[in-house]
């Protein structure tokens, strides 16, 4: 929060927290948080730093894998 107060919501330096954040999230067992705030940093980052950056690239991956990691949770428990 205060990166986003004192850079501004789509700063690299913001970016490259909320990122950081996504994955303590993620490692701690709040995929579903980590998800979303991924989600929220990868579009920023597409919009800042543009979809080629590896920044953007990285989060995307992560992002990727942790929304199959999820999806395949949500299956095993309907069946």
């Amino acid at each position: 929060e205060a990166s986003k107060t004192k850079m501004g919501v789509d700063h690299p330096d913001t970016l490259t927290s909320m990122g950081n954040l996504a994955v303590t999230w993620h490692l701690a067992g709040r995929v579903r948080d980590a998800i979303i705030l991924m989600q929220q940093c990868v579009a920023l980052q597409e919009r800042k730093l543009g979809p080629d950056h590896p920044r953007t690239a990285s989060s995307f991956t992560a992002l990727a894998a942790w929304e199959k990691e999820a999806d395949l949770h949500t299956s095993n428990r309907t069946v």
